[in-house]
């Protein structure tokens, strides 16, 4: 069934078509708009862009079903999503979830029989330091308390538009805690760029390659490698991409970068197209930062008039580069790079083979650079103030500085700057964690430490990381934290491989029959069988890391584990009593007889 008028589908059809043109790379995009304006993509929507982008509808419903923020069918006026991440689970959400839905007389993930709401979870927001959160309509709204449910609650039975919703329910901070290197300010004026023009690319690129810069997204690849490769590639046209997906559990930087850094971010991609002399370049932007989209916009907007964006940048003939804006839908996968080309060419976003690399073969089959907002950030105020400079903070191996995303248990979460070799111990007194059990370090695909670890350090020879810093104090389940994982690694896989996909179901399974206190000692052992199957034969990092912190944590913190075993040999996933409860119902039978005795 479709509710919605075929005129007003047509309207908004064509309104996506006059701003994104008929490039079927666009797809996505025309999607995103499509949803965001019938709360869903009917099937008129999908007649007329296969029709006007010249491509199969099997194509665009298969992109509806993989991406979380597309839907088949009407999602209401309000669209209200809360953060599932284990974080906002510990200050509330859950409870939260459940008043909202008692207020609206919803059920969740159902939408509503007149059509005004759906609420329903999602995955981590980036919204880890001012949590509970939740998306409505796309847009954040953080902090929440029982007032906030109950006003929300009110706004949406009167039917308010969003546009008039109180503007403090929207607000977003950006709990800067710790400046150091890269944070101690945000201005730029063009520094970097005047450099590149006054010293020339292949002096730019010294000192990008002199400071000793690592993709800041967790794996540590060399910056400068990967800036020549794409250079020294023989092909007439490259790209450049921004990888501002930060899907990761407990990762907030590239939120709080690019609403107070953007100048920095744009430049560093500038400077690197001056590098590898790219014209075009994209800045992939996660689906729950879609608020930042208008002031995104408007600073490339500004960096366009000022001459440092745009055609001849600073004055210098042929020196031809403009970045446009491409929003993510909800696929934690898309922050691996080749997934999140596959994304910007219109696809699902399923990681590609490789070889060949992104900047040999990547968005439409060029050359292209894929580097993060921290990456970027940090190669601008290098080409600036020199690779000396960059590299006089950090370790041998690990130069400069990371920024962290610290949430969970302590007293101030935000945004912190140390310098590579900064112990955990050293954060956790900074952020004001005063009982810690166990941290965890890059999101959920990262390493679980426990209090034992917390004199590592953070660097790529000992503790890499995208930025997720979570701590969990001593008042916590960690089965909690494993169970929600868990089920996070398994909603978020793409299918592609038997491995992950498979496993991942496994993995979620059997932690789930840990937490019911039906699993034996030989579950554990499966766990662990699963979870090195997955890391040795997954297509991509996701399948790879994904059992990680149920092996950490079975390994670290075996209690945790041991305590709820229901026998320590064998057990049944299959409660044979528990299945004849309907019968039992049927024939009234309450009698032991009518019980299967379970033999101890």
């Amino acid at each position: 069934m479709n509710p919605q008028p075929t005129d007003q589908v047509a309207r908004v059809v064509s309104d996506s078509l006059v701003k994104w043109g008929r490039d079927p790379d666009h797809l996505l995009q025309h999607l995103i708009a499509v949803q965001h304006r019938c709360s869903f993509v009917p099937d008129e929507a999908v007649e007329r862009l296969a029709a006007e982008l010249g491509v199969t509808r099997s194509r665009i419903r298969a992109a509806v079903d993989f991406y979380a923020f597309l839907h088949e069918r009407p999602r209401g006026d309000f669209d209200i999503l809360f953060s599932d991440n284990i974080t906002d689970r510990m200050v509330g959400s859950t409870c939260l979830m459940q008043r909202l839905c008692e207020r609206l007389g919803v059920e969740p993930g159902v939408t509503r029989a007149d059509g005004r709401v759906a609420v329903d979870f999602t995955s981590c927001t980036g919204m880890c330091d001012q949590a509970p959160a939740i998306l409505v309509n796309g847009l954040a709204v953080t902090s929440l308390s029982p007032q906030r449910i109950d006003g929300i609650a009110e706004l949406v039975e009167q039917g308010t538009p969003l546009g008039d919703w109180p503007s403090e329910l929207f607000a977003v901070s950006d709990n800067i805690r710790r400046r150091g290197l890269l944070l101690s300010r945000s201005e730029t004026e063009g520094a970097g760029l005047k450099r590149l023009l006054e010293e020339g690319p292949e002096r730019a690129l010294a000192q990008v390659e002199r400071s000793g810069l690592r993709g800041r997204g967790g794996a540590g690849f060399s910056t400068a490698f990967k800036w020549r490769f794409c250079r020294e590639s023989a092909s007439v046209e490259s790209y450049v991409v921004c990888n501002a997906d930060e899907g990761e559990p407990g990762t907030f930087k590239d939120r709080v970068l690019l609403t107070s850094f953007a100048d920095l971010v744009i430049e560093g991609m500038t400077i690197c197209a001056g590098v590898v002399r790219a014209r075009r370049g994209f800045i992939y932007l996660r689906g729950e930062y879609r608020y930042l989209i208008g002031h995104l916009e408007s600073v490339l907007e500004r960096r366009r008039a000022e001459g440092l964006l745009g055609g001849a940048i600073l004055g210098k003939r042929g020196f031809d580069f403009d970045i446009q804006i491409h929003l993510g839908a909800g696929a934690y996968v898309c922050g691996e790079e080749s997934a999140l080309i596959e994304s910007l060419e219109g696809k699902r976003g399923i990681t590609r083979k490789r070889p060949p690399f992104p900047v040999t073969c990547g968005y439409k089959s060029h050359p292209t650079v894929v580097n993060n907002v921290e990456t970027f950030l940090a190669a601008a105020r290098i080409v600036e103030l020199g690779g000396d400079w960059f590299r006089a903070q950090g370790t041998e191996q690990s130069r400069g500085s990371k920024v962290l995303s610290v949430s969970g248990d302590c007293a101030s979460p935000g945004i912190y700057e140390y310098p590579f070799g900064t112990r955990v111990s050293q954060v956790l007194a900074d952020c004001g964690a005063e009982t810690p059990q166990a941290v965890q370090i890059s999101g959920a695909s990262g390493t679980t430490l426990s209090a034992a670890e917390f004199d590592r350090v953070i660097g790529f020879e000992d503790l890499p990381t995208a930025g997720s810093f979570m701590v969990l104090d001593q008042t916590r389940d960690l089965l909690d934290m494993v169970v929600n994982f868990a089920h996070f690694f398994a909603h978020e896989s793409c299918g592609f491989c038997t491995p992950c996909r498979v496993g991942g179901a496994l993995l979620r399974d059997l932690a789930d029959k840990v937490a019911a206190g039906r699993a034996c000692a030989q579950d554990l052992e499966e766990i662990r069988s699963i979870g090195g199957l997955m890391k040795k034969a997954s297509h991509c990092g996701l399948g790879a890391t994904a059992p990680n912190h149920l092996i950490d944590t079975l390994e670290k913190f075996p209690d945790v584990y041991r305590r709820r075993l229901r026998r320590s040999d064998y057990a049944p996933a299959f409660d044979l009593d528990a299945a004849l409860s309907e019968a039992r119902v049927l024939t009234g039978r309450t009698d032991a007889a009518a019980h299967l005795e379970e033999e101890g």
